[in-house]
């Protein structure tokens, strides 16, 4: 699976996922390893709307955002 996480700390996190020919976005926030777990807080099936979600939710934009390398 893919996705971005952000350049700044590397807790803000976007997995993508293809659900039934579709994609979702799912934004999540990982704790630091002395707590551990992680906070899902939205999922969205566009750019736009996890745009929004991003600005609503979060002190990250798309444009902090860095892709994943492939596992």
């Amino acid at each position: 699976m893919r996705g971005w996480v952000c350049a700044c700390c590397g807790r803000w996190q976007v997995s993508i996922e293809r659900i039934g020919g579709r994609y979702r976005y799912r934004l999540a926030y990982r704790y630091r390893r002395e707590v551990g777990g992680v906070d899902v807080l939205g999922e969205v099936g566009d750019v736009a709307a996890l745009e929004r979600l991003l600005l609503a939710r979060t002190p990250v934009t798309l444009a902090d955002l860095r892709e994943l390398p492939a596992a």
